[in-house]
């Protein structure tokens, strides 16, 4: 398998002995160079010395050299400062497009590391090195953790960066809308986004000083003033419901004068659906949100630690959801206020990334250090992921933790990159039983 071949390479994990070319000349690694995942060579500037003699160029990986011409090579200037060809099988010659010929390195995989790998491929426990974590050093895990935790926010950048683009450059309706998203925890996440990007926010505005007409568009454009989207054996209770006709009407006049089209009710998802998580009491407290001026880029930015974001978020309902989670029908008196653990959950996911992303925006470091200081400063979520990585032995502390793992999970673990991560590597490197032993 080339992609071994390439791991192998790129962390010298080459087989006992000498290593020679196919003419007999000894061949010592001192630079694999750098991995290249684009066109050109497999590893640029690397350093070998063949023969006593140092080389320093690029380094072709293939598994038979036949590959070589295969891949068109032999005619591509952009090969003509390889050093050397490396390949588990030599059935020939290989020369550039100059016509000269090049050292040839027949390299096979160590036993252990293709066996470790066919275990991390196969392997239907979860995580298949679950063995080897509480054999590694702090430092390992802590390196690898930053990193992962640095990675997860760069993603998240990215997907920010995008709805800004769509949201024609508004880094303040990006924050509605990724706010709004999250709102939805996992389940109505889709729906959020798509009715916050539907809601204009520029005709809401102008009514931002009127609590009953924010909410009244805000439940309007969710679709949630049809009254098809009642229940039906509640139809008849809300029809008589003052409130719900009294906004009823009021978004048939807000949808004329600014020609607004709902989103369809049906997007929403109440089956296994906690009543507090109702879209209709996300979106009361998303309107008192928005109503009260809380959710801005600037009070954002303005938050120095994790308790003040937590002020900034904490929110309510409005009377009528204190005593309803749907129209037309009556429920215990509740307040319906945000709770810490969700939004602990709205920090992370939308807070913290908004200000780093936005930090990155504007090349202010400081803003992107201050998105880590929260996010260490804030609880370690509880959940399937972070249950199971404590599991295995390592140790969460905090949000920056929990990121970190949601990531090596999500994004390695689940696409088996075992040859990207760090503990793959501890694992595919040890020989079968040695390391563990050494570390009983």
């Amino acid at each position: 398998m080339e992609q071994l071949l390439h791991y192998v390479w790129k962390h010298k994990m080459t087989p006992l002995g000498e290593l020679t070319t196919t003419d007999g000349r000894l061949v010592e690694i001192i630079d694999p160079g750098l991995h290249n995942r684009n066109a050109g060579p497999d590893f640029f500037n690397a350093k070998v010395k063949i023969d006593g003699q140092t080389w320093v160029g690029n380094v072709e990986i293939h598994d038979k050299s036949k590959d070589w011409y295969l891949h068109g090579h032999d005619q591509n200037p952009a090969y003509d400062n390889v050093v050397l060809h490396v390949a588990e099988c030599i059935d020939c010659e290989v020369r550039n497009s100059k016509g000269e010929t090049l050292p040839q390195l027949m390299l096979t995989v160590p036993q252990h590391v293709t066996d470790n790998y066919s275990i991390l491929m196969k392997t239907d426990c979860y995580p298949p090195c679950y063995k080897i974590v509480p054999s590694l050093t702090k430092l390992t895990i802590h390196s690898w953790m930053s990193c992962l935790e640095t990675e997860r926010l760069e993603q998240k950048t990215e997907s920010i960066r995008r709805r800004v683009e769509r949201l024609n450059g508004s880094w303040e309706d990006a924050l509605f809308v990724t706010l709004a998203r999250n709102y939805g925890f996992g389940i109505n996440g889709d729906a959020f986004e798509q009715w916050a990007t539907n809601l204009q926010l520029n005709c809401v505005a102008h009514h931002r000083d009127d609590l009953f007409q924010v909410e009244t568009m805000f439940m309007g454009q969710a679709g949630l003033l049809d009254i098809n989207s009642v229940p039906k054996k509640h139809q008849q209770n809300a029809i008589n419901d003052s409130y719900y006709t009294k906004m009823a009407n009021e978004y048939r006049y807000l949808a004329h004068k600014f020609k607004l089209t709902p989103i369809d009710f049906k997007m929403w998802k109440f089956l296994r659906l906690r009543p507090q998580n109702f879209p209709h009491i996300r979106i009361s407290q998303l309107a008192t949100l928005y109503y009260e001026r809380r959710m801005s880029l600037s009070r954002l930015v303005e938050c120095k630690t994790a308790q003040e974001m937590a002020s900034l978020f904490a929110t309510h309902v409005t009377p009528y959801w204190g005593n309803h989670y749907i129209f037309g029908a009556e429920s215990l008196q509740n307040s319906k206020s945000m709770s810490p653990f969700s939004i602990n959950l709205l920090l992370i996911n939308t807070a913290v990334p908004m200000l780093f992303a936005y930090g990155r925006h504007i090349q202010n470091e400081l803003l992107c250090e201050r998105a880590f200081d929260i996010l260490d400063q804030l609880k370690a979520e509880n959940n399937h992921i972070i249950r199971m990585w404590r599991e295995c032995g390592l140790e969460v502390t905090n949000a920056g933790d929990t990121q970190a793992l949601i990531q090596l999970k999500k994004e390695y673990c689940d696409k088996r990159e075992c040859l990207r991560c760090r503990i793959g590597y501890e694992y595919l490197k040890r020989v079968e039983g040695h390391n563990l032993q050494q570390n009983q």
